[in-house]
């Protein structure tokens, strides 16, 4: 960490851009003035992007014309991007699974199901 805070201090005018899904845990330190001095917060998607962020991720699949996005996207209403393409891949793996030729509304429910677990799992890790 002192090192860190060291490199920090050293650098000239130009900027230092750093990420963190963690920030209540970071040093106070580090979020002094002159060093990570400035918060840029992403929210979560909207419902609406995060539909549009299930499309995205699952238009290399074979989807069923019966999978309704939007109504996928009202049932994930605190995911991030990353977890809404988890949904994806865990859709896609189910359909595998079943030796299924497209992946249906079902197969994206269950996806949903699977990462709310997972994050309901990393949670508990943390408290």
């Amino acid at each position: 960490m002192l090192e860190l805070l060291n490199q920090l201090d050293g650098f000239s005018s130009d900027g230092v851009i750093a990420a963190t899904n963690r920030a209540d845990i970071l040093d106070p330190a580090l979020m002094r003035s002159g060093r990570l001095d400035r918060k840029i917060e992403f929210p979560h998607p909207t419902e609406e992007a995060r539909a549009r962020i299930l499309q995205i991720h699952s238009r290399k699949m074979n989807v069923h014309p019966d999978v309704n996005f939007e109504e996928l996207a009202r049932s994930t209403d605190d995911f991030n991007g990353a977890q809404l393409k988890a949904v994806c891949v865990e859709a896609g793996m189910l359909a595998l699974r079943r030796d299924a030729t497209e992946v249906n509304h079902e197969d994206f429910n269950e996806g949903i199901i699977q990462v709310q677990a997972k994050k309901k799992a990393s949670l508990n890790y943390y408290a």
